[in-house]
């Protein structure tokens, strides 16, 4: 699951965090990196939810 994440991302998040000029860039890369994956849970969960409603 995570290579298939990194694969749509294609980003070096280890060089950015290097390269970052202070502690709120860090904390931004990552925000930014793991926001794709918290949508497609909250997308994920929410098709399940009515799909499942739809079958009751």
């Amino acid at each position: 699951m995570t290579l298939f994440i990194t694969l749509l991302q294609k980003v070096n998040i280890e060089e950015k965090i290097k390269n970052a000029p202070n502690n709120g860039y860090e904390i931004g890369v990552l925000i930014g990196s793991y926001i794709p994956f918290v949508i497609l849970v909250v997308l994920a969960y929410w098709t399940y939810s009515r799909a499942k409603k739809r079958k009751e």
